[in-house]
């Protein structure tokens, strides 16, 4: 369903492309290259598939019927997965080359802003995600408080962030991360926004050993430094797509969501929090 955001915005305005910009400009702290690298590997990717899996699960779960807003989505890759679930989604995305994409997979509604300038009333949506965004935000309360206005009473917050302090490496650095989260870091940060949790987990499970053997250890040893290397990015998205072992393991993981159980380690965190 199209949305005429000028009904609830006075800040956005529609270009001839069908994409909504914002009238102002806010700086964000993600490479300028990042969501064309993540173009190159979203389709084929065990990662950003199984996290979307996970995501559109957990929106069923708790609030299929009801408008999305997935805020910071990038190429529209969640928005695509949920809007082919026949979720009412909307792509709030501050990156020109996101939005682009997003409009070139037919999202149909797509906004290029960021929470702070696009203006839209208070209590204008019943849902918000924010996947792999958190972590990007140095003033992560302001951005949460921003979301949490933006939602209607009771409405619900999903989250994904990277977990685990100790897996940092140069390219959450490179990524332009501030931190990283626990399933419990991240619930605190939640609730001091005026979010009550629903429910989280950890995700990706046989991850965390990789990370630390293959980023964590070379960066703390300076063994590597150039993180922008496409090569390496694919390679990684790459490696697990033929596993069978691997896919009964997201199989798992992905029935643990379903029946709203936890997984008790992994590399991200997932998360719904409804507003209180």
């Amino acid at each position: 369903m199209k949305i005429d955001f000028s009904k609830y915005s006075n800040n956005l305005e529609l270009k001839e492309n069908g994409i909504w910009f914002s009238k102002s400009t806010q700086t964000i702290s993600y490479p300028e290259d990042g969501n064309d690298l993540c173009l190159e590997l979203e389709d084929f990717s065990f990662w950003f598939k199984h996290r979307n899996d996970c995501i559109i699960q957990l929106v069923k779960s708790f609030s299929p019927n009801e408008n999305f807003f997935d805020v910071g989505g990038g190429n529209g890759f969640v928005s695509l997965g949920l809007q082919n679930a026949g979720v009412n989604v909307s792509l709030l995305e501050p990156g020109i080359s996101g939005v682009l994409n997003a409009k070139k997979r037919n999202i149909e509604n797509v906004v290029c802003a960021t929470t702070q300038n696009c203006g839209l009333v208070n209590e204008f949506v019943e849902n918000i995600g924010v996947f792999d965004v958190v972590e990007h935000i140095e003033d992560e309360q302001a951005f949460l408080r921003s979301c949490n206005s933006m939602l209607k009473s009771k409405g619900k917050i999903f989250v994904t962030v990277p977990a685990f302090n100790f897996l940092w490496s140069n390219e959450d650095d490179y990524s332009g991360h501030f931190r990283r989260y626990t399933t419990k870091t991240l619930q605190n940060s939640l609730e001091k926004a005026g979010f009550k949790l629903l429910y989280n987990s950890y995700l990706f499970s046989l991850l965390p050993l990789p990370i630390y053997l293959m980023r964590t250890l070379p960066s703390k040893l300076n063994m590597h430094k150039n993180f922008s290397d496409k090569d390496k990015f694919v390679k990684e998205h790459k490696s697990n797509k033929s596993s069978g072992v691997l896919e009964k393991v997201w199989q798992w993981e992905l029935n643990k969501i379903k029946n709203l159980s936890k997984i008790p380690f992994g590399s991200t965190v997932i998360a719904v929090a409804e507003k209180v």
